[in-house]
């Protein structure tokens, strides 16, 4: 802020100014100083003449402070926090696809590491089918797996009834608090227009979703027993992994990761055509998962595209849960090194401009870096990001039909 002090000596006065200059950035002081006329005074006069001169720079200091008030930009403390940590390193892509591939695999096992020292995955998937139904328009069967780490991972499969090979969608449910809900999102139309599975599988496409941790079956099932549910077992559950050097995200990905195993495996699927999908949290998933498996064919990610260093100058951390951060993220690279590995895969990302979790200036930022990425293969039209006016963190009808659209030419359905 802004400032004046002032000092008298004797028969003269001292003034200093504070006010901040925008050409280099920075505080500029300015100090004047007055002295009345060496003539004798008397006591009376010497008073008037001292409220005389400290009304003149009362008066300077009423111009300056305002004005170099309004110059002074405004810093958060979010902001002073990020100025005094180590600064993120920029995303640099070469001129060249063959200089590219060498970095991308370089930034894959940065990603990799980052993500802690997970147990490995299984070779060889395998899921125990608890239950199957025909429910005519499309198989349903409910199934689980030993993620080998301490718990069973319940999901839920959607088969349609087709003859031949189906193209497969990985469906990631989001987070919202919803701690009960997790794969039941796939049999509901709450936070999407429409139930992902039954209409879905009714379009072709064979659908999976599990319950990540903490969610629906797995609710009250961490390390904390089933006395901790919903925020106290995640952060219960992200503490137990720390650690263990390891992210909860990591581990969210890693049973993502053995959902795939299993889904690539089925006789009914064409583990050639396969993509992933979700809202929020399942966004996130979504294009996290295409940056580290190659699998994935296709992405669509709905509300949640979200450039960390944007993130938290918005003071936008309050609207991610413990779950999503990854430690010595920023001391590596931010969201657009991630999203650029899914290059020259397809991936659409949907997102409204009011929505809090995804600043839009950040987005932005994504958008312009991932892009050579795509033009590297010349497959700029593989990559494509949508701005919704006036929206929040929701999945709109349109939203929906885009997604729809977008999985039917990316995995060739009939």
């Amino acid at each position: 802020m802004p400032f004046a002090r002032f000092n008298y000596m004797g028969s003269g006065c001292r003034a200093s100014f504070r006010y901040w200059n925008p050409r280099n950035k920075s505080f500029a002081f300015i100090e004047y100083e007055a002295h009345p006329p060496a003539v004798s005074m008397t006591t009376t006069d010497r008073t008037l003449q001292h409220r005389f001169v400290r009304g003149v720079f009362l008066a300077l200091s009423l111009f300056l402070i305002p004005c170099s008030g309004m110059a002074q930009p405004q810093i958060s403390i979010a902001q002073e926090w990020m100025r005094a940590a180590p600064p993120v390193p920029d995303l640099k892509l070469p001129a060249t696809r063959t200089a590219w591939e060498k970095q991308r695999t370089e930034i894959r096992g940065t990603l990799t590491r980052l993500l802690g020292d997970l147990p490995p995955r299984p070779v060889d998937p395998r899921a125990q089918t608890l239950s199957r139904e025909d429910r005519g328009d499309y198989i349903f069967e409910k199934f689980e797996f030993d993620n080998g780490a301490g718990t069973r991972v319940p999901g839920y499969l959607f088969l349609p009834k087709r003859t031949g090979k189906v193209p497969a969608i990985l469906w990631c449910h989001w987070h919202g608090g919803d701690y009960d809900n997790g794969k039941e999102e796939l049999l509901r139309a709450e936070h999407t227009p429409e139930m992902p599975g039954p209409t879905l599988a009714k379009l072709g496409f064979a659908v999976l979703g599990i319950d990540a941790c903490g969610f629906g079956e797995r609710n009250g099932k961490g390390p904390g027993g089933s006395g901790e549910k919903g925020g106290a077992g995640e952060m219960t559950a992200s503490k137990f992994n720390l650690w263990m050097g390891r992210s909860l995200w990591g581990m969210i990905l890693r049973d993502d990761l053995m959902a795939l195993d299993y889904l690539c495996s089925r006789p009914e699927v064409d583990s050639s055509r396969v993509g992933a999908t979700g809202i929020s949290m399942g966004a996130t998933r979504t294009w996290w998962l295409m940056a580290l498996d190659e699998r994935l064919r296709a992405g669509v990610a709905v509300a949640c595209l979200t450039r960390y260093q944007d993130l938290i100058e918005a003071g936008g951390l309050k609207h991610h849960g413990i779950y999503y951060f990854v430690p010595g993220m920023l001391r590596e690279f931010d969201t657009e090194a991630v999203i650029s590995l899914v290059a020259p895969r397809r991936l659409l990302c949907l997102t409204g401009d009011e929505d809090s979790g995804s600043p839009l200036a950040g987005i932005r930022k994504i958008e312009e870096q991932v892009r050579p990425a795509y033009e590297l293969y010349e497959a700029a039209s593989a990559f494509e990001s949508v701005i919704y006016p006036k929206t929040g963190h929701v999945y709109t009808p349109d939203m929906w039909q885009r997604m729809v659209r977008w999985m039917g030419e990316s995995l060739d359905r009939k």
